[in-house]
């Protein structure tokens, strides 16, 4: 036994060698590949990736944390947090507020409150702080200046768009945008299917073009294309900016908006990192980062600098009184192709 000694305790302070250096490499790696160490935080979006990977990019400059983006449709997210519910993938989920009510139906929302969602109206939030409005997104009648000189009176109310049937109106078509479909179902919110389905018969005529995209009718109001545009805000605003001859009107009777917010998911890995990234949403660096790339949301704070460059003391904004399931939207925007859209005018 004395023979094998020296070749054991050898053996024995060669382990502890390579265990010891082991430790102190992994150690030293770690300081080496800050990568190993970096904080992150998972998000789940519907919305466009190119309004969110701005913002991600200007956190992780100015917090030194990740922001992983994962977009997705309506449904898709629906489906993967409930998949999901028992071991979250995401942190956050940023989306549009019909959405985000559909998810806390599914109870996979934790109500998350702090000094800055605590600023925002009681409007733009859940009122068991499940989710929190960032920004929002109103329609309004972008009309071209040069018509405008020719009219006694501007446009004013939904209904004066019919008062003359000459104007040639340009709208982005239901079943394209997110933004012009819910001008619709607040319209049957507000006014009753009825009465939204005549008035929408009515202008139908003056409908020069349905398009496909938010900024269409937008552009040709600015290129003299249709009189009048009924469009969203943002894109309204950036063709202003862009010295098109364009005026903006809000609608005095009420307009309908988009209200984008975030959620904190229920056992969410990152929820420190989750918490702080929604409190940076809602502060002047992350406003002034949409606004400087051409994004021209309305702040749901009303304490950033951003929000003051809004006429927000003139618009009238409709809430909706009831939320259409997805089949009844289905229904309701299949009855406006068979009855609206592919009539002859």
């Amino acid at each position: 036994m004395r023979r094998y000694l020296p070749i054991l305790l050898i053996s024995v302070f060669v382990l502890v060698t390579i265990i010891t250096g082991s430790t102190s490499l992994q150690g030293y790696a770690d300081k080496q590949n800050p990568e190993n160490n970096i904080k992150s935080v998972n998000i789940y979006t519907t919305l466009p990736i190119e309004q969110l990977s701005i913002l991600a990019q200007e956190y992780e400059k100015s917090q030194k944390v990740r922001v992983n983006l994962m977009p997705l449709s309506e449904v898709n997210l629906l489906t993967k947090i409930k998949l999901e519910m028992s071991a979250p993938q995401a942190d956050i989920i940023i989306a549009n507020s019909v959405l985000l009510e559909q998810a806390k139906q599914l109870n996979v929302l934790k109500p998350y409150t702090s000094e800055q969602t605590d600023i925002i109206p009681d409007r733009f939030k859940d009122a068991h702080n499940y989710w929190t409005g960032i920004w929002y997104d109103p329609m309004v009648f972008a009309a071209n200046r040069d018509f405008l000189k020719t009219l006694p009176k501007a446009p004013a109310r939904w209904n004066d768009l019919t008062q003359d049937s000459k104007y040639r109106i340009g709208i982005t078509d239901f079943l394209a945008a997110e933004a012009s479909a819910n001008l619709f179902y607040t319209l049957i919110s507000a006014n009753g299917e009825a009465q939204t389905f005549s008035y929408l018969k009515k202008i139908h005529p003056q409908i020069v073009q349905y398009a496909k995209f938010l900024a269409t009718p937008v552009r040709m109001a600015g290129m003299g294309e249709v009189d009048i545009a009924i469009a969203t805000q943002s894109e309204t605003i950036r063709y202003m900016n862009d010295k098109f001859p364009i005026a903006l009107l809000y609608p005095e009777d009420g307009t309908s908006f988009v209200l984008t917010g975030s959620a904190l998911i229920a056992g969410a890995k990152n929820e420190v990192e989750a918490k702080q990234f929604i409190d940076w949403l809602l502060q002047d660096t992350a406003q002034s980062t949409l606004y400087a790339n051409s994004f021209y949301f309305i702040p749901t704070n009303p304490e950033t600098l951003i929000y003051k460059y809004y006429d927000t003391k003139n618009m009238k904004l409709l809430n909706k009184k009831e939320i259409f399931s997805i089949e009844q939207k289905g229904q309701l925007l299949d009855k406006w192709v068979t009855t609206v859209r592919l009539s002859s005018k």
